[in-house]
C-alpha cells in the first residue's frame, strides 16, 4: 500500500522592514538646543531630547 502524501507547508514570508524616520534616524527622539530669555532666546550649549513629531516616536518613516 502506498504512504499518503503529507500536505506541502507553507511558508510564511517575512514582512519587510519599515523605513526609517529621515528626521531622527529610526530612533524615536531628537536632540533640541535650549533656549533661554525673555526677548531675544539665546541659543545655550545645552541640549534636550524630545520626542520626534514627524513619526511621533516611533522611528518609523510615516506613510504619505
Amino acid at each position: 500500500m502506498a504512504t499518503a502524501k503529507r500536505p506541502a507547508t507553507r511558508r510564511k514570508t517575512a514582512k519587510p522592514a519599515a523605513a526609517k524616520c529621515p528626521d531622527c534616524d529610526g530612533n524615536g527622539e531628537i536632540t533640541e538646543a535650549v533656549r533661554v530669555g525673555a526677548r531675544k532666546h539665546r541659543a545655550t550649549a545645552d541640549q534636550q531630547t524630545a520626542v520626534c513629531l514627524t513619526c511621533w516616536g516611533t522611528g518609523e518613516a510615516p506613510a504619505d
